[in-house]
């Protein structure tokens, strides 16, 4: 979205090029940082698992398309169209990935995306790692709306939406192709100033 003539835009470009993306902390000696070169079997893993393929469309073939997402992982960033990071302890594997689609610093908005890789699960990983992220996107980068969508068959992602401080907003009909067809899709929204 282009603003209007003379409005401003809601965050100027340059605000992430200009600046190495960073390691965001999480409690119990976990971090997001950016994917490494080193992260390309999580990668390759995530692409392997029929719950990530199943909702999230993803897919690698092996090592060397791993990598080669990792590096547009950072082009994207320089880009300011995109903003990925591994979910892990300091030091340790990638057993996550929670970053924005299709920034807009001009229009404030972004989509936020994540998954989890099956050790990570069930522990409330993502609920921690999406209001982290979310955090830094409205109040750090200075976005202004946050859009999370998902799979109406996507119970467990809903979870995380609301649990995140993300409000359910509406259904999009047939919004999302999939293996199995056009699924429904949950739209739930943060905006700046809403409570975590």
């Amino acid at each position: 979205m282009i603003p209007s003539a003379g409005i401003p835009d809601v965050v100027p470009a340059g605000r992430m090029a200009g600046r190495g993306q960073p390691v965001l902390g999480l409690p119990d000696g976990r971090e997001l940082r950016p994917w490494r070169p080193g992260d390309a079997d999580a990668l390759l893993a995530a692409g392997q698992d029929p719950d990530i393929r199943r909702w999230n469309l993803f897919t690698v073939a092996g090592t060397a398309q791993a990598r080669d997402r990792i590096a547009r992982m950072h082009e994207r960033w320089r880009a300011e169209t995109g903003a990925v990071w591994a979910l892990a302890r300091t030091d340790g594997p990638a057993v996550g990935l929670v970053g924005l689609n299709d920034v807009d610093l001009a229009g404030g908005g972004a989509e936020l995306v994540y998954w989890l890789l099956p050790p990570a699960r069930g522990a409330g990983l993502a609920v921690t790692a999406v209001r982290r992220l979310a955090r830094w996107a409205l109040d750090d980068l200075g976005l202004h709306r946050l859009r999370l969508c998902h799979s109406t068959g996507n119970t467990a992602s809903c979870r995380v939406a609301e649990r995140a401080g993300f409000p359910y907003e509406g259904t999009q009909r047939s919004a999302l192709l999939h293996a199995d067809g056009w699924h429904d899709q949950h739209l739930h929204a943060r905006v700046a100033g809403d409570p975590e």
